[in-house]
């Protein structure tokens, strides 16, 4: 597996960036990421999301649907979009360290 150093830091990814150890993931190293990402500055609700899908990665093995951040953690879907605009699942999973998504509506 590749690595990619981070916050000076070895961290173990994919060939796509994605985390592919979930004990690397700590919220210093999303902001991080969420930086690369586009987003230098997060919002409490932003934060709320990634640690719900941060959470449920871990208690499901996979990250969240789009459908399951809505039905299971209560997230509208439209908002979601507004703060996390394009491909909201594939950004959200990256920033939480979790799986890339496999359908991401």
């Amino acid at each position: 597996m590749p690595t990619n150093t981070f916050l000076g830091r070895p961290i173990t990814v994919n060939e796509e960036g994605f985390l592919t150890v979930p004990e690397e993931w700590d919220e210093e190293l999303a902001a991080e990421l969420a930086r690369i990402a586009g987003f230098p500055e997060l919002s409490d609700a932003q934060w709320e999301l990634i640690r719900f899908v941060r959470q449920d990665y871990l208690a499901e093995g996979a990250a969240p649907t789009m459908r399951r951040m809505n039905k299971v953690g209560g997230f509208d879907i439209k908002a979601i979009f507004e703060m996390f605009p394009g491909k909201p699942a594939k950004i959200l999973a990256y920033i939480a360290g979790a799986t890339k998504p496999v359908a991401c509506v």
